[in-house]
């Protein structure tokens, strides 16, 4: 039986100012090691993961990726306000799909119009798969938004936020954090998705992991986009160049839990 973690149960890591290559593989493959477990998710140690991996549909965690930002208390709080056993029956929501009226940028009318465009929409990977074809995983998120944007009638500065740009400097943390559930399977992340290579993943980077990965020498550029995401993706392939996007979880929870100084 999986020993359940706690913030408790975490050591802080000593790192060395300058740490060796040799130093980081034994870290990550460590700390992913230890991160990889279902446990690693809980009450203590939440996650909207958590959320998405009750539902057997890739809709359901797609809405969840792309509303998981901010506080995540507050995330989840909004998440367990939704009918999600709507989105996972492809039924149309005609009563209150959210009982929050409003999560951070987007109304309630902006949130049942996305959730509207989704439940429209055919296979979610057939859809992806059209543009990672030809322009990898950067062509895929574009098919994808696409898709969603052209069922939105109304189309507003909430929804943008929530949707994103792909051709832009965003380092697109939500949709490449929906493609590391939906494409990698291991003990925490879902692997629903079999034609979509782990080694085109793409690291979600956020906050955390930018931080923590300035600070461990993988990322050496001080400006959070998107040319930031290709680098430290790029670094991580040096330690598993078939499955580099294994260690976000452990780099996220370092740095969400300040286990590193």
């Amino acid at each position: 039986m999986e020993s359940r973690l706690t913030k408790q149960t975490l050591q802080r890591l000593k790192v060395p100012k300058n740490p060796s290559q040799k130093f980081l593989y034994h870290l990550l493959e460590e700390q992913y090691q230890l991160f990889n477990s279902q446990e690693a998710i809980n009450e203590d140690l939440p996650d909207p993961l958590g959320i998405a991996r009750q539902f057997k549909s890739d809709k359901v965690a797609l809405f969840c990726a792309l509303f998981a930002y901010g506080n995540v208390q507050s995330i989840l709080r909004f998440l367990n306000s939704c009918n999600l056993n709507a989105l996972e029956n492809l039924q149309s929501c005609d009563s209150v799909l959210c009982t929050s009226k409003v999560y951070r940028f987007q109304n309630n009318a902006e949130i049942q119009r996305f959730f509207e465009a989704l439940l429209g929409l055919e296979s979610l990977q057939e859809i992806f798969l059209q543009g990672y074809r030809s322009d990898s995983i950067f062509g895929g998120i574009r098919s994808l938004q696409n898709a969603i944007y052209a069922r939105i009638e109304e189309v507003t500065e909430g929804l943008k936020f929530l949707l994103g740009v792909v051709d832009s400097s965003s380092p697109l943390k939500r949709w490449n954090l929906f493609l590391r559930w939906m494409v990698r399977k291991d003990c925490v992340d879902l692997g629903k998705w079999e034609k979509v290579k782990t080694s085109d993943l793409l690291l979600p980077l956020d906050t955390h992991t930018f931080r923590i990965a300035r600070r461990l020498g993988l990322l050496k550029r001080k400006t959070y986009d998107f040319k930031a995401v290709l680098e430290i993706t790029t670094k991580l392939k040096e330690f598993d160049a078939k499955d580099p996007v294994k260690y976000d979880f452990a780099l996220y929870r370092i740095g969400q839990l300040g286990l590193i100084e």
